[in-house]
């Protein structure tokens, strides 16, 4: 075990797109727990694009950073000490550890893991809040009936992958949006989409025309920008839009300008705003299905891991420059001491 507990911290707000110099990394005492605490090890910290929105102060989050505090994040840990009645040593959590290897915890928002359920790093991705905001936003805002299209952006990731597949799932024809030829191919392949579009690769607004030659009845929003735009203009009569997240625009100093609106009106289309926290009593319902589906095999995940702490500043950048394919997640220490 480690003598001291090696973190990354919040240096200053990136202008633009984040960078390295961002972040800083520092060293301090392993923490001891005290009564109705429990010290752990952190095993996996996700990496989720919201974190630029919060190193800005965003005032749609409660969550506020200061230069030197402890970068935030969701992590699976293992208890190592325990002085709370509800987890014993050799527990494995889903815990808001930050940015650090260890961390106390006094069990409020803390959720205990069965890797016999489910792989652990799971916890973070699909059958986590990226996958609850998928889940929910597509069975209970998007609601496609069999047959309609439906269009996902940034369709591979795990909020992507979930919405895409529930809809699949529900009878749906789901067209994905990504940014590589990869993503698309594994899209179709392995997701089951009808088609994929590379955004990167020519005219947006073609490639979904031909993919979505009867309009889009339901659009799950994960990019904003101009990827939003383009999809409006192509909505059916009475389409749902479920707006997410708006990815392009989160690096971006100024406001991007705002979508047609006019398109919407004359669709009579809905726009629904996604926050996955006013779904979490859906948590279990989402967690049962998915896991089940998992172990079924009719249900597909892709992450891409980073080996180390000290790695997780550039591979944080390299997810908001669209560098990722999958869940992003950074391995800290092994899953099983």
């Amino acid at each position: 075990m480690p003598a001291t507990n090696r973190r990354i911290t919040f240096a200053r707000s990136p202008r633009g797109l984040p960078t390295p110099a961002d972040f800083g990394a520092d060293e301090a005492p392993i923490p001891v727990p005290g009564p109705g605490q429990f010290l752990s090890r952190t095993v996996y910290l996700s990496l989720d694009p919201y974190y630029r929105n919060v190193m800005k102060n965003s005032p749609i989050y409660a969550e506020r950073l200061a230069p030197g505090d402890v970068m935030i994040g969701e992590t699976v840990a293992q208890v190592l000490e325990s002085h709370h009645p509800g987890f014993a040593v050799g527990d494995h959590v889903a815990v808001r550890n930050g940015w650090q290897q260890f961390a106390l915890s006094t069990g409020e928002g803390v959720r205990r893991l069965d890797p016999a359920v489910a792989p652990l790093s799971t916890a973070l991705g699909v059958l986590g809040m990226p996958g609850l905001t998928g889940w929910a936003g597509m069975v209970h805002l998007g609601e496609p009936l069999p047959g309609q299209t439906v269009v996902v952006s940034a369709c591979t990731g795990p909020v992507g992958s979930t919405a895409g597949q529930v809809a699949r799932k529900m009878g749906a024809r789901v067209v994905g949006v990504a940014g590589s030829v990869e993503k698309c191919d594994y899209a179709v392949r392995e997701l089951g989409y009808a088609a994929c579009v590379n955004y990167k690769d020519g005219d947006l607004a073609a490639k979904l025309k031909d993919a979505c030659p009867r309009g889009i009845d339901v659009y799950f929003d994960n990019a904003g920008g101009e990827t939003l735009a383009t999809v409006l203009r192509q909505l059916a009569l009475g389409a749902r839009v479920v707006l997410c997240g708006m990815i392009e625009a989160y690096s971006m100093d100024e406001p991007p300008p705002g979508p047609p609106l006019g398109s919407v009106v004359g669709a009579r289309a809905s726009l629904k705003g996604l926050v996955v926290y006013d779904h979490l009593h859906r948590f279990a319902e989402m967690n049962r299905v998915v896991s089940g589906w998992i172990r079924e095999g009719s249900f597909r995940y892709r992450e891409d891991v980073t080996e180390g702490l000290a790695c997780a500043p550039e591979a944080f950048c390299r997810l908001m420059r669209g560098g990722n394919f999958g869940k992003a997640l950074v391995k800290v220490a092994p899953e099983s001491l």
